[in-house]
C-alpha cells in the first residue's frame, strides 16, 4: 500500500475545470513521492483520479487538494471534507467508450471531442467534460475502458461515443467553479444553506433552529439563479425551481394549490431547495395590488414558510432585482432569515468571469483578459458571457468567405484552427453594452481632447478631477484624499461645455450617463425626485461613471419659497443635494454640470463636497479659434486661397459653435456654386470640382455678423 495523506477538498481554479487537475502543496507532492503531472488517487466515498499540479503560493501550507466539481462528483465528496490522497498507477488507454449526458454528438465531432480529452485520467463510471469552442460544454459518462482500471487518454486512444442522450438526472451540473466574481456573497450563502442541509444533527444538538430562507437581490444578470443551482448541486439536494408568474392561475384557489404542491413535494424529498425566481411577481406588497389572487398567494407563501419548522431539510431561496416591492411580512427573520445583495462585479470579479466564460476558447497570445476586465465597467456576469459569445461569433465570421453556397458542414480541421484574438473582443465590445444602464446608456462618440480647440485650463481641471482618481487611485489613498464629487462648467452658449463632457467620456473610458436637465421633471408629485434617485442609483451601480447634467439650471433653480411651482423645485433640489452628499461612501460617481446661467442655480450646490469647482468656459482666443477652424475644416476640400489664420482674426468674439456654423455655411455656399455650374452646363454636378473658397468663408462670416 502506497503512502497516503489526509487533505481537505477545496475549490479548483476556474482555468482547471474539466482538465482533470488536482492542485496539491509541493511539500505534499514530495511526501507522496509524486512528480508534477503524475496521477493522483483522491478517495472519498469512491476513488477518483487526476493529474497532480502544484498549488499557487497563497494556498500552500493549508493541507488542501484543489479539484473541480467533476472530480468531486467522481470521488463522491464535497468541499471542506477530508479525503485520502495517494499516488496511482495509470496505463495508456487503448479504447474508451462514452455515453453523452446532454445531447447527441455528431460522428464527425468525435475526433474533436477526443482531442479535448487528451491527457485525462479516467476509469469506468467517471463523468468527464469536453469544453467546446465558446462557453458551452458536453458531459459524458465513461462506460468502458480498455484496459480495465485507471487509464490516461492520449492521441492514439480509440474513442467510441454511444448513441442516445443520457438520463435527465445525469444532466450537466453547475458547480462553484462556474461562478466568478462573487467571493464574499457566495461564502455567506454557502454558510446559510450548506451547513443546515449537510449537518442537521449539529443544529439539533446545539438547539439552534436552522435558517429557513434566504433572499438574493441584485441587478439582472449578476448570477442569482446560477448561485441557487450551484448550491443545490454542491449540497446534493433536490432542487425545485419556480418562476414567479408560472404559478399564477385564473381559477380560484389554483395558485395557492400549486404553491402547496411544490412545498409538499420538497418536504417528501429532503434535503431540498425551493427556488422562487422573480419572487416579486408572486409576493408584492398587498396594500399596493388590486387583485385578490396576489393577496391570497402572498398569504399562502407566508403560511408555508412559517410551516417549515417541521421540515428543517427544506430551504427557500428567493431572487428578485426589486426587493423593495416585496411584501414586508416576507422579509422578517423566520421567513427570509438573511438578505444578500449580489453586486455588479468589480474589475477582479470581471476577470474571474471572463476566465470562466472563455474557458473553451482557443485564445491568441495577444488577448489580455485583465485589460478587458478593466474597461468593462458596469458589466454583469450575463454581459460578460455575451461579450465572450460575441467575440467567438466575430471569429466564426472569418469562416464565412471560405464557405461556398453548397457547403453544409464546416471542415473540423478548419474549426480547430480558429483562435479568438484581441481584435475580436474589441469588435464585440462595440456590440455589447452594460445591461444595468442599457435604458439610460449614452453611446459616446469617439471625441478626444484633440477634437476640442483651446480650453487647455478646462481640460487640465477635468483631467485632475476625473482622470487622476481613475488612473492613480493609490496616490489618492496615500494622501488620504477623496476624489472630488462634482464640477460645474459655466459659460456662454456655444463655448464647448457639452463637447468637453463628451471628450471627457471618450478619454476616461468609463460609463457615461447624459441627462438633459428638464427631462427629469414631471407633472406628477414625487416622480421628479424618483427620477433623480434612479439616475444616481444606476450611476452608483455601474461605477466608475460620469453623470452629465446638461442645462442643469432647468433642474435645480434657486429655491425661493414662494409660488406653486417652487415646491416641486425645492423637492428636486433637496433630492439632488442628498444624492450628492451620499456619493462619498459609495465612490466612483462624478457629477458634471453645464449651464450658461449659473446665477440661477441654488447656492447650496456650490459648497465643497458638491460642485467643488465652477470653471468658466470662455470665448476662444485667436490662437484657439485657429485650432477650432482646423478641426472643423479637417478633411474638407479647401481652396488654396483659404487662410485659416486670417479667418481666426476676422472671427473675434465667435464661439466654438459659431465657428462650426461658419464652416458649415461656407461648405453650403461651395455646394451651391457647383450645382449652379452644373445647371448652366446642363449636366450632373462633379464632386471632384468642389472646393471651399475664401469668398465662401467671407460670405458665411458676413451672415454671422449680421445675425449677432
Amino acid at each position: 500500500m502506497s503512502l497516503a495523506l489526509q487533505l481537505t477538498i477545496a475549490e479548483a481554479l476556474s482555468k482547471d475545470v474539466g482538465r482533470g487537475v488536482a492542485r496539491v502543496d509541493p511539500e505534499s507532492l514530495s511526501a507522496l513521492g509524486l512528480e508534477i503531472g503524475g496521477v493522483l488517487e483522491i478517495r472519498g466515498k469512491r476513488a477518483a483520479y487526476a493529474r497532480a499540479m502544484p498549488t499557487f503560493h497563497g494556498e500552500r501550507g493549508r493541507g488542501l487538494v484543489q479539484v473541480d466539481g467533476l472530480v468531486r462528483e467522481n470521488a463522491s465528496c464535497a468541499l471542506g471534507e477530508k479525503v485520502e490522497v495517494r499516488p496511482a498507477a495509470a496505463r495508456p488507454a487503448e479504447r474508451i467508450a462514452l455515453a453523452p449526458l446532454d445531447s447527441e454528438v455528431a460522428p464527425r465531432e468525435k475526433e474533436y471531442v477526443a482531442s479535448l480529452l487528451d491527457g485525462l485520467p479516467v476509469q469506468e463510471g467517471d463523468r468527464v467534460r469536453a469544453t467546446l469552442f465558446g462557453s458551452r460544454w458536453l458531459d459524458f459518462r465513461v462506460t468502458a475502458t480498455r484496459p480495465k482500471g485507471v487509464v490516461v487518454v492520449h492521441r492514439e486512444t480509440l474513442l467510441s461515443i454511444e448513441e442516445g442522450a443520457g438520463k435527465p438526472a445525469d444532466r450537466s451540473r453547475i458547480t462553484y467553479e462556474d461562478i466568478g466574481g462573487l467571493g464574499r456573497p457566495l461564502d455567506r450563502i454557502r454558510e446559510m444553506i450548506e451547513l443546515p442541509l449537510k449537518y442537521p444533527h449539529v443544529f439539533a444538538r446545539l438547539g439552534i433552529a436552522p435558517p429557513k430562507g434566504i433572499l438574493l437581490h441584485g441587478p439582472p444578470g449578476t448570477g442569482k439563479t446560477l448561485i441557487a443551482r450551484a448550491v443545490a448541486s454542491e449540497a446534493d439536494a433536490h432542487f425545485y425551481a419556480v418562476n414567479g408568474p408560472e404559478i399564477i392561475h385564473k381559477l380560484y384557489g389554483e395558485s395557492e394549490a400549486q404553491l402547496r404542491k411544490i412545498f409538499e413535494e420538497a418536504a417528501k424529498n429532503p434535503p431540498a431547495i425551493v427556488f422562487l425566481d422573480e419572487i416579486d411577481a408572486i409576493a408584492p406588497k398587498r396594500e399596493k395590488v388590486q387583485g385578490d389572487v396576489e393577496k391570497r398567494v402572498v398569504a399562502q407563501l407566508l403560511a408555508l414558510m412559517d410551516g417549515l419548522a417541521g421540515r428543517g431539510q427544506v430551504i427557500v431561496i428567493g431572487a428578485t432585482n426589486i426587493p423593495d416591492s416585496l411584501d414586508p411580512a416576507l422579509r422578517r427573520p423566520g421567513r427570509f432569515d438573511r438578505e444578500i445583495e449580489i453586486p455588479i462585479p468589480d474589475a477582479r470579479g470581471r476577470l474571474q468571469v471572463l476566465e470562466i466564460q472563455s474557458r473553451g476558447m482557443p485564445l491568441d497570445p495577444d488577448v489580455d483578459l485583465a485589460r478587458l476586465a478593466a474597461v468593462t465597467h458596469g458589466f454583469v456576469g450575463a454581459d460578460l458571457a455575451a461579450l465572450c459569445r460575441e467575440a467567438a461569433m466575430v471569429c466564426l465570421r472569418t469562416l464565412v468567405p471560405d464557405l461556398g453556397p453548397g457547403v453544409e458542414e464546416i471542415p473540423m480541421a478548419r474549426l480547430q484552427s480558429l483562435s479568438v484574438g484581441m481584435a475580436h473582443f474589441e469588435e464585440a465590445l462595440r456590440q455589447v453594452e452594460p445591461s444595468a444602464i442599457r435604458e439610460i446608456f449614452t453611446e459616446v462618440p469617439g471625441v478626444r481632447w484633440e477634437d476640442v480647440g483651446g480650453l487647455e485650463e478646462t481640460k487640465r481641471a477635468l483631467t485632475e478631477a476625473v482622470m487622476w482618481p481613475l488612473s492613480h487611485p493609490a496616490l489618492f489613498e496615500g494622501a488620504r484624499l477623496s476624489p472630488p464629487r462634482g464640477l460645474l462648467l459655466a459659460g456662454a452658449p456655444g463655448t464647448g461645455k457639452t463637447l468637453l463632457a463628451r471628450a471627457l467620456a471618450g478619454e476616461s473610458g468609463v460609463n457615461f450617463i447624459s441627462v438633459k436637465g428638464a427631462q427629469l421633471l414631471s407633472m406628477y408629485v414625487g416622480e421628479s425626485e424618483r427620477a433623480v434617485r434612479e439616475v444616481f442609483r444606476k450611476a452608483r451601480a455601474v461605477a466608475p461613471s460620469i453623470v452629465f447634467f446638461d442645462e442643469i439650471d432647468a433642474l435645480l433653480p434657486r429655491r425661493s419659497g414662494a409660488g406653486s411651482d417652487s415646491h416641486v423645485a425645492e423637492r428636486v433640489v433637496g433630492q439632488f443635494l442628498a444624492e450628492m452628499d451620499g456619493i462619498e461612501e459609495l465612490r466612483g460617481v462624478f457629477v458634471l454640470g453645464a449651464s450658461n446661467r449659473p446665477d440661477l442655480l441654488d447656492p447650496a450646490l456650490f459648497r465643497p463636497g458638491r460642485f467643488e469647482r465652477t470653471i468658466e468656459v470662455p470665448l476662444p482666443e485667436p490662437a484657439a479659434l485657429r485650432t477650432i477652424y482646423g478641426i472643423h475644416t479637417r478633411g474638407r476640400p479647401l481652396a488654396p486661397d483659404v487662410d485659416l489664420d486670417r479667418l481666426a482674426g476676422d472671427s473675434a468674439g465667435a464661439s466654438g459653435a459659431d465657428v462650426e456654423g461658419i464652416c458649415r455655411r461656407a461648405a453650403i455656399f461651395a455646394i451651391g456654386r457647383v450645382l449652379d455650374l452644373a445647371r448652366e452646363r446642363g449636366g450632373e454636378p462633379d464632386p471632384a470640382s468642389l472646393a471651399i473658397r475664401r469668398a465662401d468663408f467671407e460670405a458665411a462670416l458676413a451672415e454671422w455678423r449680421r445675425s449677432r
